[in-house]
């Protein structure tokens, strides 16, 4: 059968073409909705804008086929799609499973609630594919890419991807808020700049991988494999991180505020600079760790494994070190604060300081963050609304709050604006637990604005 015999009996009514011989036949641009060309051999053949709505092409062959049309609610599962063009062809809700994908080409498609499950993308190009809810139950997205493409991002959220393959994928910017990543296997995966909030993580694997910038709030990572992972600078505050095995990573300037470490593998892991403050490292094996100017402040350290650990003061860790050493050691922490989310400092200083659980935060101006520039140029009250943000963008990043500030300072350029910065001031503290307060008139401040506030915060220890 060639493609003007098919046509010409689908234009009748007829939609059974199970078995067709079709290999490169030209059908671009037909409507072909609801055919049957289960086991057709449609290998090289030219399918471009061509509509396959709810055809059935189960365990078709369509290697190396150009695919770019509409195949939404198709059914292709076990069909043969090895260096297929599907780039930017609308699958919503197709059923892919068991297909093999291997080294097809699906940038920009849209595969939202599709069902891909144990189908083969090995080696597949997915950039900017959309995958919204999509089921990837055991797919095998090995060596696949789906990274930033034109400025879009793969997006797979609250995609299943239970004991999916996902070694060495390109997945860097990727959005896979909620998406179940259960036992799969991402080793080597670059995750760089991922959106992981609320991701499911339960016993995956992500050792070697490449996580740097990543957001990992309220991620599950209970059992995860974190080997010698790229976590540089990650925020992985207050997680539940117990018996994790994070051996030989790199946890440089982390925020690991109040994470839980109980039992976890930290051995020979890079802690360097990282925010330990009140961590639960308790049962946590640090052998051979480097702690140099890490913040222990508050952590709980009971039963840690120590020995051979560079500690924050930059003392190794010998096998008669007492926890009443670690505790001193944990006091005498020095640790710079340091938050994109408060303005930059422009000089020699930093914006906050830890030393012996004190918090000693640089005055603050209304400057905005985001566009490091001088806001509210003459509203004294809508300056002093930036200046408490961005104080309380440095106690935060500090492990602190407003209820721990003991000491403040308030430099006016004019007394007569005391009234409308004590409104705005007034609304961060309760008065009978307000800190002490300092309030100064002076001749000028940076860039002529009209108020700026420093503070200082006691750490609580919760250990």
């Amino acid at each position: 059968m060639n493609a003007e015999e098919l046509l010409e009996r689908y234009t009748k009514g007829e939609r059974d073409f199970e078995g067709v011989e079709l290999a490169g036949a030209s059908l671009d641009r037909l409507d072909l909705s609801d055919i049957n060309l289960q086991n057709a051999d449609l290998t090289d053949a030219n399918l471009n804008e061509t509509k396959l709505m709810r055809a059935n092409l189960s365990h078709a062959n369509l290697t190396s086929a150009n695919l770019r049309g509409d195949l939404r609610q198709a059914t292709l599962s076990y069909a043969t799609l090895s260096e297929a063009d599907l780039g930017r062809a609308k699958l919503h809700g197709v059923d892919l499973t068991g297909a093999n994908l291997t080294g097809a080409n699906l940038t920009g498609a849209s595969l939202n609630h599709a069902n891909l499950k144990q189908a083969n993308f090995h080696n597949a190009d997915l950039d900017a594919v959309n995958l919204i809810s999509a089921d990837l139950r055991g797919a095998d997205l090995s060596s696949a890419s789906l990274s930033w493409y034109d400025k879009v991002v793969a997006n797979l959220s609250r995609a299943d991807l239970t004991e999916a393959n996902l070694s060495e994928a390109n997945l860097c910017g990727a959005n896979l808020l909620e998406t179940n990543l259960t036992r799969a296997n991402l080793n080597k995966a670059n995750l760089q700049d991922a959106n992981l909030i609320r991701t499911i993580l339960l016993e995956s694997d992500l050792s070697l991988a490449e996580l740097s910038n990543a957001r990992l709030q309220d991620a599950n990572l209970e059992g995860a494999k974190l080997q010698q992972a790229n976590l540089t600078g990650i925020n992985l505050s207050r997680l539940n991180l117990a018996r994790v095995n994070l051996n030989r990573a790199n946890l440089k300037n982390a925020n690991l505020l109040e994470t839980s470490f109980e039992g976890a593998n930290l051995r020979i892991v890079n802690l360097n600079q990282a925010n330990l403050i009140r961590a639960n490292l308790s049962r946590a094996s640090l052998i051979g760790a480097d702690l140099t100017d890490a913040n222990l402040y508050g952590a709980n350290l009971e039963n840690a494994e120590f020995l051979g650990a560079v500690m924050p003061d930059g003392e190794i860790c010998e096998m008669d070190t007492s926890l009443t050493q670690l505790t001193q050691i944990q006091a005498m922490t020095r640790q710079i604060i340091r938050t994109e989310k408060a303005p930059a400092p422009v000089g020699p200083y930093n914006q906050a300081v830890i030393a012996n659980g004190m918090v000693f935060v640089a005055g603050q101006i209304s400057i905005d963050p985001a566009t490091n520039q001088i806001v509210h140029l003459k509203d004294v009250a809508k300056q002093t609304q930036q200046v408490m943000a961005n104080l309380e963008a440095v106690l935060s990043a500090a492990g602190a709050s407003w209820s721990e500030v003991v000491k403040t300072t308030i430099f006016l350029k004019d007394m007569n604006d005391f009234a409308a910065i004590n409104s705005v001031y007034g609304q961060y503290f309760e008065t009978e637990n307000a800190p002490a307060r300092a309030c100064v008139e002076v001749s000028r401040l940076p860039k002529d604005v009209l108020v700026e506030i420093d503070c200082i915060a006691m750490l609580e220890n919760n250990s």
